[in-house]
């Protein structure tokens, strides 16, 4: 499917729909925990929030597949990417996380798809490859900083 030229009346409405149910109340509350306290410096810990009884682990669960939904209506051409990502940046930010390790994460999940659609949208929409790249500017300051430490 061809992506789309310009956006229309049925991207305003998926966008307020979209924002919607980052509103309710669980997904919000994934939301906070994850962006606040996945920080992850190894693989080890990307590694630890893949397992069952991680506290972050529904949360990371939820986000994820969140933010790979919304990618993919842009991906698919349901969506203006452009338009999208003016407002729907937060998911690079799990995706800048951990695509330092998304040949291991893939490897390990036994899903050579994960996180497909953060990672298209991160290289083919303009946008997105501006939201991306300052998301990972910050993930490697982050991962430089705890170098640093160690």
């Amino acid at each position: 499917m061809p992506l789309k030229d310009y956006p229309d009346h049925y991207d305003a409405e998926l966008a307020l729909k979209l924002y919607d149910l980052r509103r309710e109340s669980v997904m919000r509350e994934s939301r906070a925990a994850i962006n606040a306290t996945f920080l992850p410096t190894s693989w080890e810990d990307v590694l630890a929030i893949t397992k069952p009884d991680h506290p972050l682990n529904a949360p990371f669960r939820q986000c994820a597949t969140y933010w790979e939904m919304v990618y993919s209506m842009a991906r698919h051409g349901v969506m203006h990417a452009e338009f999208m990502m003016e407002s729907s940046g937060e998911g690079l930010l799990l995706f800048s996380r951990v695509e330092p390790w998304l040949e291991q994460y893939r490897a390990h999940v036994g899903n050579p798809l994960a996180f497909r659609n953060a990672e298209w949208i991160s290289k083919e929409s303009e946008l997105g490859r501006t939201v991306a790249e300052r998301f990972r500017k910050r993930m490697q300051a982050h991962l430089s900083a705890n170098a640093s430490k160690a």
